[in-house]
């Protein structure tokens, strides 16, 4: 039978796995069970507090808070009140938040904790639409109506009938909004993507048909849920049933990993570049042997996965001392790394930036998958992916099945099908610049399609290229993720737009700093550590490194290390911690221009 809404997924599990478990959670220090038949008896007192609240079908509710069991819980009841998810990053500030919820229109808010109330108690009078926020964790800390207790929230919902919310969640078409995703946007105020439940079912359908995720797969879910990967990663959980374990925050993610022993977990690549540091970190921290062998091994993993997109391999030779290696120190640190996962981990997805190839390719040979795939808030996140035994590493794989992409004359990527979203909320010229009369929406991605395998490989950011004084076309994340690849690189900023030369900002991660500095015998802090000449000396090195595997034209030619690192706080990171490119050259533009003055003198 088919479905009308994402709600209707729950309504199967409830009604014919309900006492199966839906999901993990862990409370008094150890994880338990959730059942389907708990999870929607849960969501049903949410959905008829929001009807005794006054919200209607079609009005938006916000959604503030980290990602746990209550946040799925809220979001599943407002599907079953009728009305429409819209989330906020809990590291929105106070004016963020209001924007979100002014321009959505929102008429109730969900806040997690007292700390996030009080953005919107801040921002009261700039939010005329909403009549309630509704705190779920801990106590209130003001005297007010307006803000209540979710047990007051619950208790008020009672007197409302279980046939009034059946009505509600009855009322749900295929294309009635579900949600209205705002983009935290690397340039100016982020749009509200507006996505129907029809383009979330496809995404569920087109995940369960592909066989990427099991039905009886554990996953472990930490990323925010206001990024629309989390939100599609739900909808492919409530399409095949698999349990969903919930982290208790992005800094317990392995001891979590350890507790829980998934068998799934989506990340975006800066946590598999943790992984990877911790890795070679210990791998280069053994003696003699054992440490040159891992050093040949990392060596001979880039030179095997360069050759093999020529579509060569390596020389008899190198291939035998490959595939000893594989066997010996490979299979030793994937031993390790299996064990760090919990010990079950059958397949990682990785999305929401490019990952290194470098990463996959090490992973790979170590035996652990990392799948990479690609879309964006605007097709409902998933529009292609690699899988298992056909992972084309240095691709995002091929479209989902339903799914079209052809690149345009000028190399944009383009997308069209079922995944796309309805439109941008209440910016009618933004939808039409990005949705083209034909429904193929425009990424902005610059990148190409493989003809023999139709796997799509990006190479930037169309709005993000570099042409040089010299006429060169240069895609600045290459370089960047060249550099950030060592421990030592938090982020990496080229520049270069009608420049003679290339030239970056550099920050540093402070863990790995301080390690640095404490091996060294420096005091100070980070703002003086940036300044020592040893650090400097080090980010050189490591530049020149990554230069190597660079063009001549890509190569950075000079670079100054920020006296701190980038931040949400500080505007030059976005929610989901990608860098504002524009800010930062904005912001940091009198660094940028020095570079080529001093060019010019000498």
């Amino acid at each position: 039978m088919a479905k009308n809404s994402l709600l209707d997924l729950l309504h199967d599990h409830a009604q014919n796995r309900g006492q199966e478990t839906a999901c993990l959670v862990k409370s008094d220090g150890k994880y338990g069970p959730v059942s389907w038949a708990k999870l929607w008896d849960e969501a049903k007192k949410v959905g008829k507090g929001l009807i005794a609240a006054g919200i209607q079908p079609g009005d938006r509710v916000n959604v503030i808070g980290h990602t746990c069991l209550q946040w799925i819980v809220n979001d599943l009841g407002i599907l079953a009140a009728g009305a429409v998810t819209v989330p906020i990053y809990p590291s929105n500030l106070p004016d963020e938040c209001q924007f979100v919820s002014d321009h959505s229109g929102a008429r109730l808010v969900f806040a997690e904790s007292a700390d996030q109330v009080e953005k919107f108690l801040e921002q009261r009078d700039n939010l005329g639409e909403v009549i309630k926020v509704v705190q779920w964790t801990g106590d209130k800390r003001v005297e007010d109506e307006w803000v209540q207790t979710y047990a007051e929230f619950v208790a008020a919902g009672e007197a409302v009938s279980d046939e009034q919310l059946d009505e509600r969640g009855a009322s749900l078409e295929p294309e009635s909004v579900l949600t209205i995703i705002y983009t935290s946007g690397t340039t100016g105020r982020p749009k509200g993507v507006v996505l129907t439940h029809a383009n979330m079912l496809y995404e569920a359908e087109a995940i369960a048909d592909t066989g990427l995720i099991h039905q009886d797969d554990i996953q472990l879910l930490f990323l925010p849920m206001a990024h629309v990967f989390a939100k599609v990663l739900e909808a492919g959980w409530l399409s095949t049933g698999h349990v969903l374990a919930f982290a208790e925050s992005m800094n317990t993610i392995r001891d979590n990993l350890g507790e829980v022993r998934p068998t799934l977990m989506a990340g975006v690549p800066r946590v598999f570049e943790k992984f990877y540091a911790a890795v070679v970190d210990k791998g280069m921290a053994n003696e003699g042997i054992a440490r040159k062998l891992f050093a040949e091994s990392m060596k001979l993993s880039q030179q095997n996965g360069e050759l093999e997109e020529q579509g060569k391999k390596l020389g008899l030779a190198r291939s035998a001392e490959f595939g000893l290696l594989k066997k010996t120190a490979f299979a030793k640190v994937g031993a390790g790394v299996m064990a760090i996962l919990g010990g079950r981990m059958r397949v990682m997805i990785s999305g929401g930036a490019p990952l290194s190839k470098k990463i996959a390719w090490f992973f790979r040979d170590a035996g652990i998958v990392i799948l990479e795939g690609y879309g964006m808030t605007e097709s409902s996140a998933a529009s292609t992916v690699n899988f298992p035994g056909n992972n084309q590493i240095g691709t995002v794989g091929p479209a989902l099945p339903g799914t079209q992409v052809k690149i345009a004359a000028d190399g944009e990527i383009l997308i069209k099908g079922p995944g796309v979203m309805r439109e941008y909320w209440r910016n009618e010229e933004a939808t039409k610049e990005t949705l083209d009369e034909d429904g193929w929406l425009h990424t902005g991605d610059i990148g190409e399609l493989d003809p023999k395998t139709k796997a799509v490989r990006i190479t930037d950011r169309k709005k993000d290229l570099i042409i040089t004084a010299g006429g060169k076309n240069i895609a600045p994340q290459r370089i960047e993720n060249a550099v950030k690849i060592h421990k030592l690189i938090s982020q990496c900023v080229v520049h270069g737009d009608r420049r003679k030369f290339i030239s970056a900002l550099i920050t540093l991660d402070e863990q790995h700093l301080e390690s640095f500095v404490h091996d060294k015998g420096l005091g100070g802090d980070y703002a003086v550590w940036t300044k020592a000449p040893a650090v400097r000396a080090e980010v050189e090195k490591l530049i020149a490194e990554s230069n190597q595997e660079l063009a001549s034209y890509e190569t950075i030619k000079k670079f100054e290390i920020l006296d701190r690192d980038f931040s949400i706080e500080t505007g030059e990171l976005t929610a989901k911690l990608s860098v504002k490119r524009k800010v930062v050259n904005s912001k940091y533009g009198h660094l940028f221009d020095a570079f080529y003055e001093e060019s010019f003198k000498a």
